[in-house]
């Protein structure tokens, strides 16, 4: 008799037990749905702040691997959008060393990138930040090489890469004006030999012209101002160079230069009408 009532007792309780847990699981639900739909909104208005404490309320109210991750990632995008980088980069970081394989994770890592690119400071600072986003943005294009997120990036590595290249042109200007012709030389150099994709390749060739010129290295000068010549051969700085090694040459101006190209398409027509009969 005792062990019946036990038995039913046990089970009352497991009942009770079990009822309180489901509860408990639908006012969590009920909870979780509330903060998701507030963190949404506040998206939407453009409170990111907000919606970023709200994703990390919810990582606080689920055990749901699926939820966890993308309130990881929606509260370190948050953060981005409002400059907050140091926690915007803890949150993303956190979601890429928990669910590595996530889909999401190419996305996570392109706004890691994003916040070095957008942490460079002017090109006359320190540039280390210019380094930093240069490394990160090259190892994104190496793992992720064909999606949406990398195109993007090849362009601002282009950015990048002008800074760093301006940054040498910088220095290699001074070192020019206070004449300290080996580091002038050095910098020139790595400019020609790591930045032939940017805007200052044509005018670090010339200046190695002048450079290589003023030291009487003649040879130098002109196997620089004839690489210049046959990658750039329009190029103003190539005309300068040509001016360096050649007192005599005179920069033609626009009204010259239209008169000459007048003259060449006055003979063509001529020796049309000639070929014509």
């Amino acid at each position: 008799m005792f062990q019946k009532i036990l038995i039913v007792f046990i089970s009352v309780i497991l009942l009770i037990s079990c009822g309180g847990n489901k509860e408990a699981k639908v006012e969590t639900q009920i909870k979780y749905d509330e903060v998701y739909n507030e963190a949404l909104a506040a998206i939407n208005k453009g409170e990111y702040f907000f919606a970023s404490n709200k994703f990390q309320e919810i990582q606080l109210l689920t055990s749901n691997r699926k939820v966890i991750s993308k309130s990881l990632l929606l509260s370190g995008y948050c953060l981005y959008m409002i400059n907050f980088y140091s926690e915007s980069k803890e949150q993303l970081n956190m979601f890429i060393k928990k669910y590595p394989s996530n889909k999401d994770v190419a996305y996570a890592e392109y706004l890691l990138a994003m916040i070095s690119y957008e942490n460079i400071l002017d090109e006359k600072k320190d540039v280390k930040p210019l380094n930093d986003a240069k490394e990160q943005i090259e190892n994104y294009l190496k793992k992720y090489k064909e999606n949406d997120y990398a195109l993007d990036l090849r362009f601002k590595l282009d950015l990048v890469n002008n800074q760093l290249a301006a940054k040498e042109m910088y220095l290699a200007r001074y070192y020019i004006k206070k004449k300290k012709w080996i580091p002038a030389t050095n910098r020139l150099k790595y400019v020609v030999e790591n930045y032939q994709t940017t805007i200052f390749i044509e005018e670090a060739l010339h200046r190695l012209v002048e450079v290589y010129h003023t030291l009487g290295l003649k040879e130098q000068a002109n196997r620089t101002a004839n690489i210049l010549g046959y990658n750039y051969n329009s190029s103003e700085w190539y005309k300068r160079s040509y001016q360096v090694l050649n007192k005599n040459y005179k920069i033609p101006t626009n009204e010259e230069i239209k008169t000459k190209k007048n003259e060449e398409d006055g003979l063509i027509k001529r020796t049309i009408k000639k070929i014509l009969g």
